[in-house]
């Protein structure tokens, strides 16, 4: 129920900001990936295991992308919709190993369809679109009560108008990744950072103790998610009977060189139907290269320059960040050297 109830604020508020359908993947009180209904490309659908003639609403396109932007960690995870449920997001959380959703309700079939998952144990939960909670919130550790307010500040485009570099052009789809990842980082267990691109989130970094190592997670699970796009990925030859989980711990291995090489004699046998083209240094470095345009949010401001270099690795342009920091100036030069763009929003996000 913490997934269930922090989910379902976060689609809600992506869609009120956005003006478009809206879901969010959750495991652990943080989420795997968050994104709006924006119709996918041919690959897209590759890469999140979906048949080119399968009928796909708004809403199944975003809970595709949420669950596409780190398909490992979504793996089991609870879902939340902005909209009713329909019947082709139904289909496609049929098919996915998750333990439950919220939703502001279901179309019938589509309830049926979800009925049917776990044999019938498949949590899914219906919650008043009007609600509206308590101003202030009650918690309890180790049997000390802590009381607050909610955390009701609304994120829009007004927070983006502070730019401090000397680069100010922001598009508009850049205004629309920034503000994905900032309602992100809102839910995302601190510290964290999110890289957002083409309306979702691509890469979290959450619960770090250091910026740099949020920067880091993020930016390395923003890399796997473009290099699944890679042409040698998505023919990699599957054996038939490998399910969807396997494949996508396949391809992360073949992507990030895990302990098991999956290509090498003796192994590829057990996943693929014949030896796999390997995925060099020199391909990764190639491919990322063309992605250009990647928008980054960070609950906290960036006390080093380090982060900003860790960014622009793997394609960041825009950024939006409190700032605050006594080395703003050099974050803000560093930034200048690469022609990015960041803006100053004043707002710090903590979230525990």
């Amino acid at each position: 129920f913490l997934d269930a109830l922090n989910s379902i604020q976060l689609v809600k508020e992506l869609k009120a900001a956005c003006g478009l359908p809206a879901a969010a993947s959750f495991k652990h009180v943080s989420p795997a990936g968050a994104a709006l209904g924006l119709p996918l490309t041919d690959v897209e659908r590759k890469m999140y295991h979906i048949a080119p003639d399968m009928e796909l609403s708004p809403l199944a396109n975003a809970y595709a992308r949420a669950r596409g932007a780190d398909r490992m960690s979504s793996f089991g995870d609870w879902i939340a919709l902005s909209d009713v449920c329909d019947v082709p997001t139904a289909k496609l959380i049929q098919h996915e190993v998750s333990d439950g959703i919220i939703a502001p309700g279901y179309e019938p079939e589509a309830l049926t369809i979800l009925a049917g998952k776990k044999k019938g144990n498949y949590n899914v939960v219906a919650i008043d679109p009007d609600y509206v909670p308590a101003e202030q919130e009650t918690k309890q550790v180790f049997g000390i009560t802590f009381q607050q307010g909610r955390n009701n500040f609304k994120i829009d485009g007004h927070l983006l108008r502070n730019i401090v570099t000397k680069n100010k052009d922001l598009p508009e789809s850049a205004k629309i990744d920034l503000i994905v990842a900032l309602i992100t980082l809102k839910y995302t267990q601190s510290n964290s950072v999110c890289f957002a691109y083409d309306g979702q989130a691509v890469g979290v970094g959450a619960g770090q103790q250091s910026r740099i190592h949020c920067t880091r997670l993020a930016g390395s699970k923003a890399d796997t998610f473009f290099l699944r796009q890679h042409p040698k990925t998505l023919s990699l030859p599957f054996r038939a009977d490998l399910g969807r989980p396997n494949r996508d711990n396949v391809i992360d291995g073949y992507i990030n060189g895990n302990e098991e090489d999956v290509c090498a004699d003796g192994i590829w046998q057990n996943y693929f139907t014949r030896q796999p083209d390997r995925l060099t240094e020199e391909d990764k470095r190639e491919f990322l290269s063309k992605f250009d345009g990647v928008s980054l949010g960070s609950d906290a401001f960036f006390p080093f320059p380090d982060n900003i270099k860790r960014a622009k690795a793997s394609g960041v342009r825009y950024i939006a960040q409190p700032g605050g920091s006594i080395r703003d100036d050099l974050v803000i030069e560093e930034c200048d050297k690469d022609g990015m763009v960041m803006a100053f929003t004043g707002m710090r996000l903590f979230h525990h």
